[in-house]
């Protein structure tokens, strides 16, 4: 017992809250580790919601340097990728609301009723709706990018959260403020439109 509690302190250690803690301390190297976990999944989720490289790059840097202002008032009982994610998620609503054709993230598209009504679990499993896991073209990654870009703003926060971040459902809906429900139909419906976008590839 004694040797299997010992062989589970690495991956505690290890944890991304355990991580930032330590960077709250002083570790300058644990907030290194951190970067190098996120940082690639985190200007994914930026330059999906964004659809523009440089105001990703420029949300990314400000994203960290939350991160690294705000460590120590981190509560250890919350996931940090569900932190992370919100800090992320409120420097896009401060972007969007400095411009003048802002849309809304609480807003639902009009025609969000008359979609398809698949349900989320089959739909999850389409291909097409998983670019990371099977090799792409260029121009069919292309396609697919511009098929999110594409897709209204809540769809796509909730897709690219799910997508990017890894989160679930209700996790998705906590980040967002919304019902399991409403994050759910939100991720359903982006599903939907990103197979038919991608059906000419299938």
């Amino acid at each position: 017992m004694p040797d299997q509690f010992a062989s589970d302190l690495p991956a505690l250690q290890d944890s991304d809250e355990a991580l930032l803690a330590g960077f709250a301390g002083g570790d300058a190297a644990a907030f290194t580790q951190l970067y190098e976990r996120h940082e690639r999944a985190m200007y994914r989720f930026l330059r999906r919601s964004l659809g523009n490289d440089a105001a990703a790059q420029d949300l990314l840097q400000e994203v960290w340097l939350a991160v690294i202002r705000h460590a120590a008032a981190f509560e250890p009982r919350a996931r940090f990728s569900t932190w992370l994610y919100g800090i992320a998620r409120n420097r896009l609503i401060d972007h969007w609301r400095a411009r003048r054709d802002t849309v809304s993230l609480d807003q639902e598209a009009a025609n969000d009723e008359h979609g398809a009504a698949a349900p989320i679990e089959a739909i999850a499993a389409g291909a097409a709706c998983e670019p990371e896991v099977r090799a792409m073209s260029r121009a069919e990654a292309a396609a697919f990018m511009a098929a999110v870009e594409q897709l209204p703003a809540p769809q796509r926060e909730a897709f690219v959260l799910h997508a990017e971040a890894g989160m679930t459902v209700e996790e998705v809906a906590q980040l967002t403020g919304v019902g399991r429900e409403t994050a759910k139909s939100r991720l359903r419906y982006a599903m939907v439109r990103l197979r038919s976008a991608m059906e000419p590839w299938r």
